[in-house]
């Protein structure tokens, strides 16, 4: 017995620190574990918070998209890839966040005339000011957007809510015809008429006018007031509030031109309505949609190009052409050399409200430009 407990001696102190030890242990692997979880948490913190901002950086960029200048910048980008010196990307520079929670960065690819693409990256302040251990965080966001096309229900060259009187040797035509040094139009729609009118509605001619189209002159019962004031899901009134230009009826007297200034388009100039004879040249890409308020508008310019909207009366004289939609909520007179490319809605009614069409008039179906 005395051997036995000789052999026993020490043996508390040995399990004592055997337990130290484990318990250690097991503190120091619940206090890692604890730390780990913290910053995991801090981590998907500063995640969200970096994709936060970098979802307001890009619709940051579509809320700025009506702008008139920046919707002219971004339209004027040639496809991705271009070969330089043509530019095909927007660069955006650092810029903070509304919110004050970061900061974001990017640019834009222009893939087609319709499709876009934003690359954006941003993070959030406590990673930007870099103390956090590995960098801290950061998001990529990669959104396509596409242009909404204004959905216009073209049928004719001319569509007219009143009665219309087509006088000397005024041309209108359903058929579609290309623009010389255009490129890109869709396929040609010989399918329209000349002129379309609601049922009750009048076509009087007088002298040798021609009227082409299939037919040249379509009475339409399914023609609506509406149909006049209402573009799909746009209105006309909403498509007023995103014009890029906006004049009080008036005299244009040879003022409607393309303006540049050194090798750039202006499109500061109220007068700058694009140029559709010289597709290629600095004001060529430029499709305005022009406002013009109240009534008594004459024009009496060179050329101009985009949608064209008139609250009242317009009567263009002289070789003025214009190439896109109008839309006129009253009477239209023509008279002179000029010429029009596109789809024409008259909404005049009642004596001396329907379209009078001078001489050497062409009224031609073409391509509708984009409407954001």
């Amino acid at each position: 017995m005395k051997q036995v407990l000789k052999n026993e001696r020490g043996m508390a102190l040995a399990i004592a620190i055997v337990a130290l030890v484990i318990v250690g242990a097991l503190i120091a692997g619940a206090l890692f574990s604890g730390t780990q979880e913290q910053r995991v948490a801090e981590n998907v913190r500063r995640v969200q918070a970096s994709f936060g901002v970098a979802e307001e950086g890009v619709y940051d960029i579509i809320r700025g998209w009506s702008d008139p200048t920046t919707k002219t910048r971004y339209a004027n980008l040639y496809p991705y890839p271009a070969v330089a010196p043509s530019h095909d990307t927007v660069q955006f520079g650092k810029k903070t966040a509304k919110s004050r929670t970061g900061s974001y960065s990017g640019e834009m690819y222009k893939l087609n005339d319709q499709l876009y693409m934003i690359d954006m990256t941003a993070q959030d302040t406590m990673s930007l000011a870099g103390r956090i251990r590995g960098g801290g965080a950061s998001q990529r966001l990669g959104l396509l957007t596409r242009i909404r096309p204004l959905q216009v229900n073209t049928q004719a060259a001319v569509t007219s809510g009143g009665s219309d009187v087509v006088v000397g040797s005024a041309s209108i035509d359903g058929n579609d015809h290309q623009p010389t040094g255009w490129a890109g139009c869709p396929p040609l729609d010989s399918a329209k008429a000349g002129i379309r009118t609601q049922s009750d509605g009048t076509v009087a001619t007088s002298g040798h006018p021609t009227l082409i189209g299939n037919p040249p002159v379509l009475k339409d019962p399914t023609l609506a007031d509406s149909s006049f004031t209402h573009y799909g899901d746009v209105t006309y009134d909403q498509l007023a509030a995103t014009a890029n230009i906006t004049l009080a009826a008036q005299n244009f007297s040879n003022s409607i031109g393309p303006a540049v200034s050194g090798t750039t388009c202006d499109v500061t100039v109220p007068t700058n309505w694009g140029s559709p004879s010289t597709p290629t040249g600095a004001c060529g890409n430029y499709f305005p949609i022009v406002h013009i308020t109240g009534t008594g508008s004459v024009i009496n310019g060179q050329e101009g190009q985009g949608v064209l909207l008139v609250d009242g009366s317009l009567n263009i004289q002289g070789g003025f052409q214009f190439f896109g939609i109008v839309i006129i909520k009253g009477s239209l007179k023509t008279s002179g050399g000029g010429k029009h490319s596109g789809a024409l809605l008259g909404h005049g009614h009642g004596p001396g409200h329907g379209a009078v069409l001078g001489h050497d008039q062409q009224y031609l179906r073409q391509r509708q430009p984009p409407v954001l």
